[in-house]
């Protein structure tokens, strides 16, 4: 099993930016497949994006392609979101998530932390 804590989430005003960290606690943590999922308020949980186990292969869904930028440190432990150009449509709790499997369409991991909410003001 994985442990996760995300952290750096908060408040920012459209087009600023936000690094979230996803820490990760528990035994082979390059076993796992890495991604960040969100939720807006009265919506469903949304995939925003995946790593490979190597960091090698990165995934973002159209959304947030070539604002957002996800990266992991194995050395640390752990996963990084890096969203740049904020919207307000981006406001959600954004979840770190751990999967055994390679990602694919659908994929959706097998542990998840608590969230961290971001907010972006208009």
């Amino acid at each position: 099993q994985v442990q996760l804590v995300e952290s750096g989430g908060g408040l920012v005003q459209a087009g600023g930016s936000l690094r979230l960290s996803c820490a990760a606690s528990g035994r082979s943590f390059s076993s796992y497949t890495m991604g960040w999922f969100r939720q807006a308020p009265g919506k469903s949980r949304e995939f925003v994006a995946a790593i490979s186990r190597s960091g090698g292969i990165t995934y973002h869904t159209d959304s947030v392609k070539g604002r957002f930028t996800i990266s992991r440190d194995n050395a640390k432990n752990t996963v990084y979101l890096q969203m740049s150009s904020l919207k307000p449509e981006d406001t959600a709790v954004y979840y770190c998530n751990a999967g055994v499997r390679n990602y694919y369409s659908g994929w959706k991991g097998d542990y998840w932390g608590q969230g961290t909410q971001v907010t972006v003001s208009s």
